[in-house]
């Protein structure tokens, strides 16, 4: 009878000193261990010869503290936005000045015709005017315009309304010498 299990024990040849992973190439080409020390050594020696050299202080390098301090100094007049002119002569005429708030200045008349549907619920004299652009000479501009008022006060306070519906207008004066 013929045995199909194979039971026939047969002998392995394993090398227990066989490396996994390793080169079959010889060792000659990698760097000798008398090389990398050379190599350490002269480094060292750049080091410590750079170090007393360059008379390197590693203490002086260190960030200065800097506090800062901001002092603003201006003349109280000008919290109120006045302005303080000086005359020479008694007889000159009093000024008369009239206010005005300009919510914005529109190329198309259609967006300041938008700006000031949006404003006439808060604000009650609004007007557009044609400008001629001081930046660009011939175009014409439509400058919407709040007021007059009688006083900066006043104005201010449409300004200040016309700010709150996300415009950004800017305070006009008009004197006339009476």
């Amino acid at each position: 009878m013929k045995d199909f299990a194979n039971r026939k024990k047969v002998k392995k040849n394993i090398s227990k000193n066989r490396q996994t992973f390793g080169s079959r190439k010889p060792d000659a080409n990698t760097i000798s261990k008398k090389t990398i020390a050379y190599l350490l050594l002269t480094s060292v020696c750049f080091v410590v010869v750079a170090f007393f050299y360059f008379k390197t202080d590693v203490v002086s390098i260190k960030p200065k503290n800097l506090g800062n301090s901001v002092t603003i100094d201006f003349p109280t007049s000008l919290i109120n936005q006045g302005i303080l002119i000086e005359s020479q002569s008694s007889d000159q005429k009093p000024l008369l000045c009239e206010y005005f708030v300009q919510v914005g200045a529109y190329g198309n008349k259609k967006y300041a015709l938008e700006a000031e549907n949006m404003l006439k619920s808060e604000i009650q004299n609004i007007s557009i005017n044609g400008v001629y652009s001081s930046s660009n000479p011939g175009r014409l501009l439509h400058s919407v315009i709040s007021g007059p008022y009688e006083n900066r006060s006043a104005a201010s306070n449409a300004k200040e309304k016309i700010t709150k519906k996300g415009f950004d207008p800017r305070l006009r004066t008009s004197c006339e010498q009476t």
